[in-house]
């Protein structure tokens, strides 16, 4: 299954008709959405066209398409004018014997775990910054934002395929401002070597990849 992951729209009509175009492009299955969809929030300025009325009508449209999250910004009157569950705290996902939780980040994050198991995968969305790394013996991602990037990151999406993510900005280009490091598990020990450009991530049972910004 191919899964196209986005977050905090924040309300832009612009950013989420570009989303949706990058999600057919894409052919994808399913979009998930990691919460923050209507409202701009106080701590934002207003996005690139900011409509949530034309927001609504774009996703309710998809709306079989769309499995999502509560952000921070989203209450019960989002969930009277979208005619998709938006309310619920998590999603869980598996990729094989990985279990992916993904929340928005405003109460379980990188700093605040839920109860996983190594090798699992906490998938964030509001910070507005791409990411990818390791915390503890738990993998951590975020998507970034599709209208308010932060921290000078684009405003990008990701796609999960099997075992494998890919960052990508809305025209569809890889993310390529970058760098990894490789990490091989090797009895037990983690062996560095670091390889520029890298904008896939392969997950497998013995290959990591930390992604910095």
């Amino acid at each position: 299954m191919k899964i196209m992951i986005a977050s905090d729209i924040h309300g832009s009509a612009f950013y989420c008709e570009k989303m949706i175009e990058a999600y057919r492009r894409e052919k994808a299955d399913k979009l998930l959405l990691l919460g923050d969809i209507l409202y701009h929030g106080p701590r934002n300025d207003l996005p690139k066209e900011y409509n949530p009325k034309k927001v609504i009508q774009m996703l309710n449209d998809i709306k079989e398409d769309i499995l999502c999250v509560r952000g921070n910004c989203d209450t019960e009157v989002d969930q009277m004018v979208l005619e998709f569950p938006v309310l619920a705290e998590y999603c869980i996902l598996y990729v094989k014997d990985r279990m992916i939780f993904a929340t928005h980040g405003h109460t379980f994050n990188a700093e605040h775990l839920p109860m996983l198991k190594a090798g699992d995968i906490l998938l964030n969305g509001h910070f507005h910054v791409p990411a990818y790394r390791t915390v503890g013996n738990i993998i951590y991602m975020n998507p970034g934002s599709v209208s308010i990037p932060k921290e000078d990151s684009e405003h990008s999406y990701m796609i999960m395929e099997d075992e494998t993510f890919t960052w990508k900005n809305l025209e569809g280009d890889s993310y390529k401002r970058c760098q990894s490091q490789r990490w091989r598990k090797s009895k037990g020990k983690y062996k560095e070597n670091k390889k520029e450009n890298m904008n896939i991530f392969s997950l497998d049972n013995k290959i990591f990849f930390h992604y910095t910004c």
